[in-house]
Parts: C-alpha cells; structure tokens; sequence
C-alpha cells in the first residue's frame, strides 16, 4: 500500500508591475524540463523552505499581519516564508525585491547581494495572499503560500540560476498563452484581483475531478487553495 507523500513548506511569489500604459505584468519562469516538478509550466518565482530561512535576517522584517484567519502552521512560520520567498526570487530571477535603505544591521552572509545593492529586503510589502496543496495523489508535494509584491521594487537584471527559463514580465492580457497549472492561473487571478490596495480575501476550496479543478465555495475570510 502506498502512503502519502507529506507535503514540504514552500514560498512563492507573485510580482506584478503596472505600466504607465498598458496592462498589469507578471514575472513568470519556464520550469526546465529536466525538474521532476511541473517541467515545462510557468511559474512564479518561489521554492521549497529551506533550514537558512528558519533564521532572521538580520534586517528589519516588519511584517503585515495575514488578513483573515490563516492555518496554525503558516501563522507560526510566516517569517521564515517570507524570507524563502524573497530568498528564492533572488535566487532564480537574479532580481532584489527590496528598498534603499541605509544599513543598520548585521545581515546573515546569504543575503549579501542585498547589503551590495544598498537594499534592504521588502519584508514589510509582502502580503500573503493565498495558499495551495499538491494533491495527495502526487509523489511530489508541496504547500505553498504565496506573497504579493509590487513589482516596482524589484531591482536587478533578469538572469538567474537556470531553474527557470524564458524569464520576463508577461502582460496580463496574454496570460493565456503561456502554460499555466490550473492553480497558478487562480493565484495570479488574484493577486490582479487585489491590485495595489488590500481586498477582501475568499476561502476558494478547490477540488480536483478528473482533469479539471472545481470551486466548492466561496465566503468572506481566508483563503486556501487546494491543488
């Protein structure tokens, strides 16, 4: 008998940036065909919590405060994912999402790129917008929360360390033509949803029939996405 898989703590995040002119963008990856996870599908940047994001910074790290009522596990370690989540966008996108800021703290010696920059990560702009499971059936799982970020504050050049390809800022009116997992597609659903101010979030419980992912409600309250 098969038992199944424990899903392992992950970050994402999505970053979107709106032009003067034109549609909101979405910073999106191409997963490299060789990952045994979701080859070949866009992605935002993000990863799997690591022992390094268990530890502070060593920045200032004011946090917003999840809207709505969020599970036991995610408020307890909602630190530490926001920090995989800025460590791993870095990491794959070569970007800095961060603000200047004069340096008055001694950063963990991972985050030195931010200390060359003269940036101070953007912990207190994060805002935790949603959460998904890879379904119980899956050899691989993963339960990912994902952060909102303005895209503004991400400072560098495209190029990161290989996981993801075809990196760039895709318009929100082409979302359609990049393969998307169903559940990627709803999480930056929502975050254009949310824009730039705080909306109210939803529970979206999300099954799976066959091929396709059904929603079964939707109420006023926190958000979980089961994928």
């Amino acid at each position: 008998m098969n038992s199944t898989v424990r899903p392992q703590d992950a970050a994402g995040l999505i970053l979107v940036r709106r032009p003067v002119r034109g549609a909101a963008e979405v910073l999106l990856g191409r997963r490299h065909a060789a990952t045994r996870f979701m080859p070949g599908y866009y992605v935002t940047p993000g990863g799997r919590l690591e022992g390094i994001d268990s530890r502070p910074s060593g920045f200032s790290e004011p946090l917003q405060p999840p809207e709505g009522d969020v599970d036991a596990a995610t408020g307890r370690r909602l630190p530490a994912l926001a920090r995989c989540a800025l460590r791993e966008t870095a990491e794959e996108t070569g970007l800095l999402v961060g603000r200047p800021a004069p340096l008055d703290h001694r950063p963990a010696p991972h985050w030195a790129p931010f200390i060359e920059a003269g940036l101070t990560p953007a912990f207190g702009d994060l805002r935790l917008i949603a959460r998904a499971i890879t379904p119980a059936g899956s050899p691989i799982r993963f339960h990912t929360r994902f952060f909102l970020v303005d895209g503004a504050l991400a400072e560098g050049r495209l190029a990161g360390d290989g996981e993801l390809e075809d990196l760039r800022w895709i318009p929100q009116d082409l979302l359609s033509t990049v393969r998307l997992a169903e559940v990627t597609r709803l999480v930056i659903a929502e975050a254009l949803r949310q824009g730039e101010a705080p909306a109210p979030l939803r529970v979206l419980i999300w099954r799976r029939d066959g091929r396709t992912l059904r929603p079964s409600k939707t109420v006023e309250g926190s958000k979980s996405l089961r994928r």
